[in-house]
């Protein structure tokens, strides 16, 4: 089976909020126990304040990025083992666990818990909207199918499966590419680049709730039939 037989197969059986859910939580978790391994590298010392940064300036191996975090811990080695627990506690619940009742709360606690251990501020800009992806799953959308129009239908819904792409290839492209160009960390430069990939991460939710509207009405259009 090719990638793209697998990955509709995927979204046929999961649906596109579940997959974006899961996947975008299992990315931040992933990110987090990132800064976590970074931040046990620092070894065991208190950190100066609450907001920190996961990696030595003089170990960070990557062209963008300053890999910001705040933790509430007052040690960077205990810091980062927590990350690392809790990141991979998220990418648990994300993959196996979010369609259960309450995963999105779940996954809502543990983003918490992941940012006020050093997991990181990035990561947080997936689990928002994994969150609202997660409370998403198996909901009716009675309000919506009845309103949005048939046209935004058509218009958004095949954009799916190209920003949920992007979103998870944004970040890898952009290491590559400021490795090839020789791109020197900038924070200016950082927070620009920082602006389409949210927005990616937005329309990727978007255009998911959108499908799995089109899906609904489809399976059930007289649910949605004026009366």
């Amino acid at each position: 089976m090719t990638f793209l037989g697998w990955f509709r197969m995927i979204r046929q059986k999961f649906g596109e909020l579940r997959v974006t859910a899961s996947a975008f939580g299992a990315y931040a978790g992933l990110l987090g126990m990132e800064h976590g391994f970074f931040e046990t590298l620092q070894g065991n010392i208190a950190p100066k304040s609450v907001r920190i940064r996961a990696v030595s300036p003089w170990e960070l191996p990557f062209p963008f990025g300053h890999e910001p975090a705040l933790t509430l811990v007052p040690n960077l080695l205990l810091t980062g083992i927590l990350a690392m627990i809790v990141g991979l506690s998220v990418i648990t619940w994300s993959t196996a666990f979010i369609q259960k009742k309450g995963g999105a709360v779940v996954l809502f606690l543990l983003s918490i818990v992941l940012f006020l251990v050093g997991g990181g501020f990035g990561p947080m800009s997936l689990l928002i909207p994994a969150c609202i992806a997660a409370a998403g799953i198996n909901r009716p959308f009675t309000w919506w199918r009845a309103h949005l129009p048939a046209n935004g239908r058509q218009l958004l819904a095949p954009l799916w499966p190209w920003c949920f792409v992007v979103a998870l290839l944004y970040v890898p492209v952009e290491f590559v590419v400021g490795y090839i160009f020789g791109a020197k960390n900038d924070a200016q430069l950082n927070l620009v680049l920082c602006y389409p990939l949210v927005g990616f991460f937005l329309l990727t939710l978007i255009t998911g709730l959108v499908c799995e509207i089109r899906t609904r009405i489809e399976l059930h259009p007289k649910a949605v039939a004026p009366a």
